[in-house]
């Protein structure tokens, strides 16, 4: 079931984070989204669990920005991250290798 609105869809996320997959990472995602879905929020994964604040980090990884439109179809695997980065829907500043294991660390998002 598809959440109405890009705050519902970051309440749920700490329900979907595959626990194995974030084992022992420290990182913080910072996702500064534009449009009418627009937004801040981050999420801390640590110790195998995830909260999303909303807000700015004061010292992300990693940042994500982007519509909120566009990040939602990209964590549900609708856009390819690849793909939106290359066209200039997404812009990715940090740490890279955070960014591409976000979706691993939520693999029942598109479910």
């Amino acid at each position: 079931m598809k959440p109405p609105t890009l705050k519902e869809f970051f309440r749920h996320l700490p329900e979907k984070l595959d626990t194995d997959a974030a084992e022992g990472l420290e990182a913080v995602y910072q996702f500064d989204l534009s449009g009418i879905e627009g937004g801040n929020y981050f999420l801390t994964v640590s110790q195998g669990a995830c909260r999303v604040n909303e807000g700015k980090h004061d010292d992300p990884h990693v940042t994500l920005a982007m519509a909120g439109e566009d990040c939602i179809k990209v964590l549900t695997g609708q856009l390819s991250g690849q793909m939106a980065a290359m066209s200039g829907k997404l812009r990715i500043m940090g740490d890279l290798g955070l960014a591409l294991q976000l979706r691993a660390l939520f693999p029942g998002i598109g479910s």
